[in-house]
């Protein structure tokens, strides 16, 4: 086939070029941003555009399809010919159900932890010389691409999305796959990162429920009270419904046992959402035939690879770890996870705050108590990001302390404070956190805790 991307620089639409190209396609693309890794991966596969842009007149009747990615704004000039010339244009999820129709389809879903359930299964699959292929939304230790899609797999493994598939539709990316094997890990509304209403986002995933093929199975987080409540409310779908706990551990010298049978599972991964994690991809890879020793062998030695209590470095006993996440419901968690898993040990969380969530008030009220279970607490709001810093900054500084109203609590809005708090910081005793939702506005993260530590080396 010869098929032109719009939008070809986008993280996973790029690996799908990619993959599509050096199956034989005929690949062409467009974009007017495109940043690195992207960039450098187009390039080498020969498929980075001449120039940056929207070209209208690379879209001819001898295009046989066309893949919209979502930047592409619904009056693109390429989208616009594409229809002026009735030519099939597919948005990414349309077209990687299209290429796997005769597979088993397995969909992780879910408001989040689905990146790290798809990457425990794809983890124990692969451990296990399984042949399948997947879609991922972040790239993965031990994975080259976000997406692997070939006619032999016969398995693939899809991590669903429930935000738009495309400009032009405004349709949940996760309804087009049609599961055979579908995964919800729980429903949690943010307004955070809300774009559309509670009860809207809701029925998003009562539509997932009813997209699972007949006779599918419906894995789901019992825990979750939102997602009981929307299983029940699905009855009528005649599909198997199989539900998981929180399963048995211990901790025992900052190590996290999983306890199954009579044996102790030693893990690599902390905190109660990971071992909720852990339940989910054992039922799926139950129901694609792994077998329970096969499984717990294998997952021993899954690391996070995508910034979830992922761990960063040590010294004489303290730990650092970061996270990708900035939310007050995954402050908390988070928190609470280092603090169980390390309980004779202080505690010292750095979160960077967008300076616009501090102001607004329907936002910032939701910290409130979010740092309670740290010891010491740094919010970095990064001065530089902010438009108006004259009449601004006292007010968020004085914003941040009113809601966190924390004891030990340091405010600062400067990469270089930042590095100063750490090096002067007494870290003996004391863990580290850093979350965000950004990339810590440049910093080497490595640095950044070596200055931690170093009062402890």
């Amino acid at each position: 086939m010869r098929i032109h991307f719009i939008a070809i620089g986008g993280s996973v639409m790029h690996n799908l070029a990619i993959s599509l190209a050096t199956s034989g396609h005929q690949v062409s693309g467009s974009d007017d941003l495109i940043v690195e890794p992207s960039k450098s991966r187009l390039r080498q596969s020969g498929l980075l555009p001449k120039e940056l842009g929207w070209h209208p007149e690379m879209i001819t009747s001898d295009v046989d399809a066309i893949i919209l990615g979502k930047h592409a704004a619904a009056d693109n000039p390429e989208l616009l010919k594409a229809q002026e010339l009735s030519i099939k244009i597919y948005s990414f999820p349309e077209f990687v159900y299209e290429q796997s129709i005769q597979k088993t389809r397995v969909v992780i879903a879910g408001s989040y932890g689905k990146t790290t359930i798809t990457s425990m299964i794809m983890h124990v699959l692969k451990k296990l010389g399984k042949e399948f292929d997947y879609l991922v939304g972040a790239k993965l230790e031990g994975f080259d691409s976000l997406i692997k899609l070939t006619p032999s797999a016969p398995i693939i493994i899809i991590e669903g999305d429930e935000f738009f598939a495309s400009s032009i539709d405004h349709q949940s990316k996760f309804h087009y796959y049609h599961p055979n094997i579908a995964l919800i890990s729980n429903i949690y509304w943010d307004n955070f990162k809300a774009l559309i209403s509670e009860d809207e986002y809701y029925r998003q995933f009562e539509t997932f429920i009813d997209t699972i093929v007949a006779k599918g199975t419906l894995i789901y987080n019992k825990d979750d009270q939102n997602l009981r409540k929307i299983v029940e409310e699905t009855m009528d779908c005649k599909i198997n419904r199989h539900g998981y706990k929180l399963p048995t551990y211990t901790i025992n010298k900052g190590v996290t046992f999983l306890q199954v049978g009579e044996r102790g599972i030693p893990l690599e991964v902390i905190g109660k959402q990971n071992l909720s994690n852990i339940a989910g991809a054992f039922t799926v890879c139950e129901w694609l035939g792994i077998k329970r020793e096969g499984f717990y062998d294998a997952i021993k030695d899954f690391k996070s690879s995508i910034r979830y209590l992922e761990f960063v470095a040590s010294e004489n006993g303290s730990v650092v770890y970061q996270d990708f996440a900035h939310t007050p419901s995954k402050l908390r968690s988070s928190i609470h996870a280092i603090k169980e898993q390390f309980s004779t040990a202080q505690l010292l969380t750095v979160i960077e705050l967008n300076p616009y969530d501090v102001l607004d008030d329907s936002k910032v009220i939701q910290y409130a108590g979010s740092l309670d279970e740290s010891n010491f607490a740094i919010v970095f709001i990064n001065k530089n990001s902010i438009k108006e810093k004259n009449i601004l900054l006292d007010n968020i500084s004085n914003k941040t302390k009113e809601v966190f109203n924390h004891p030990n609590l340091y405010i600062i809005t400067e990469l270089e404070g930042l590095y100063t708090t750490l090096e002067q910081f007494d870290s003996k005793g004391v863990n580290m956190l850093f979350m965000s939702s950004n990339n810590y506005t440049g910093l080497n993260l490595l640095d950044f805790a070596d200055k931690f530590l170093q009062k402890n080396a």
